[in-house]
């Protein structure tokens, strides 16, 4: 008979198996060997949440991870082996589903014979995603919850999960409830964080943070010391007591300007192209933009619409089952009336909180050119509850051109020599578990 450890991982929005490869190759290389005491890496890759399925929201996707953990533990306990302690990582999307997987595994006993041991995440929204001072954020925010289905609800805070309005998020930080307190369980709580150029998941909530101390890093006179051994992890880093002085904007179509415009590109790797393809590809763009939008909408249109019907489905199913969680949370929700706790305990979500956000033209830093994150009353009150636990923060620095967020997992080294990047992370992470 073995004793395993199981260790999950769990990709992220639109994702799949493949996009955390790397993850499950290092960790098993790292831990090939069983532990002193003599047990066993067991790792399973989630499948059973993929693709179109990430739109039916953290909690149906926490659903489906959570039978096909179960499931995984029954098989090896037919075989005569036995699961002796549990870890989780999720990337991305996949951070919040093993948020709401924990409470699961909690509320239906798993805990009582089954260490929890390591729980991590990488790239995480953890108090959803924030808004910026710009028209494209405004409409991110605005068709976000429609075109992204039950999930796309969940990352704006503007869903109603509870029995008393609360959003999913809300519920999940609650240190009064079932996810807080299984989260509170892990012997190591880890997370990893891009500090710049994640256009996905920006510092202040992968992090965890209300203030985003590397806005402007190029600028504000910070200083980084990144791990020799495991870059592009940040060792430390430094704040100057005083921010220097802004440097002058560089003229437009000089030197300067256009070697900035070069370093920082908003185009993927496969629509970099080389002169004079460039200047054909540039001169399409007002025909391809409109056509391109057109497409995703259309196509985050149709995926929604089919994620709705399954939800529709999955509920009717369901409306019977007393064990989805949901259903025993609004049984204690009603006993306890949370709703009535919430106001008086933080007057922050009330209408009288609204001057906690930024005035309008003043949500940049003084002399940024970066636009800052803005985090909700009720993402400040996430971020401040989040940080009661024993969290350890690990900040990564991918000051490449373009968007860091697939890079940090190397999802796609052979497509993209760059991914090569976040072997450091992955080898941190795998060296810092507890086996």
């Amino acid at each position: 008979m073995s004793s395993y450890h199981l260790l999950v991982l769990i990709h992220g929005m639109w994702g799949n198996t493949s996009h955390l490869a790397e993850l499950k190759r290092i960790m098993l290389e790292t831990h090939a060997q069983p532990s002193a005491e003599g047990v066993e890496m067991r790792l399973l890759v989630a499948e059973t949440n993929q693709e179109g399925s990430t739109y039916d929201g953290i909690d149906w996707g926490g659903e489906r991870v959570a039978q096909e953990i179960l499931d995984e533990v029954e098989k090896l306990q037919r075989d005569g082996d036995k699961v002796i302690r549990f870890s989780i990582t999720g990337y991305s999307l996949g951070g919040l589903v093993s948020r709401y997987v924990v409470g699961i595994l909690n509320r239906r006993g798993f805990f009582e014979n089954v260490t929890p041991t390591n729980f991590n995440t990488i790239a995480t929204p953890h108090v959803g995603l924030p808004t910026y001072p710009s028209f494209v954020s405004t409409l991110f925010s605005t068709l976000g919850p429609r075109l992204l289905s039950r999930t796309g609800e969940q990352f704006y805070c503007v869903d109603k999960w509870s029995s008393t309005g609360r959003p999913l998020l809300d519920v999940m930080a609650d240190p009064d409830q079932i996810f807080y307190k299984s989260l509170a369980a892990f012997k190591t709580i880890r997370i990893y964080a891009n500090s710049v150029n994640d256009r996905t998941v920006p510092y202040v909530t992968a992090a965890i943070e209300l203030e985003d101390n590397f806005l402007d890093h190029a600028t504000n006179g910070i200083e980084i010391e990144l791990d020799e051994e495991y870059s592009p992890i940040i060792k430390s880093y430094s704040l100057p007591a005083v921010s220097p002085a802004p440097t002058p904007k560089p003229a437009i179509l000089s030197r300067r300007w256009l070697k900035e415009k070069k370093e920082r590109t908003y185009l993927p790797p496969f629509l970099q192209f080389r002169f004079p393809f460039n200047l054909v590809f540039y001169a399409l763009l007002p025909i391809l933009i409109p056509i391109g939008a057109s497409l995703i909408i259309i196509r985050l249109s149709l995926a929604s619409r089919s994620s709705r019907a399954r939800i529709r489905l999955l509920e009717k199913e369901n409306e019977s089952n007393g064990e989805r969680l949901i259903h025993l949370l609004s049984d204690l929700e009603r006993q306890v009336e949370d709703a009535v706790v919430d106001i008086i305990d933080d007057p922050g979500i009330t209408s009288s909180s609204k001057n906690v956000l930024p005035e309008k033209g003043k949500r940049k830093t003084k002399g940024s050119s970066e636009p800052k994150a803005i985090l909700s009353p009720l993402q400040q009150k996430l971020v401040r509850a989040l940080n009661t636990l024993p969290i350890k923060k690990e900040l990564v620095f991918l000051n490449i051109g373009h968007n860091s967020h697939a890079t940090i997992v190397a999802r796609d080294v052979k497509r993209f020599e760059m991914h090569r990047l976040g072997h450091g992370v992955i080898k941190h992470w795998a060296n810092s578990f507890i086996l």
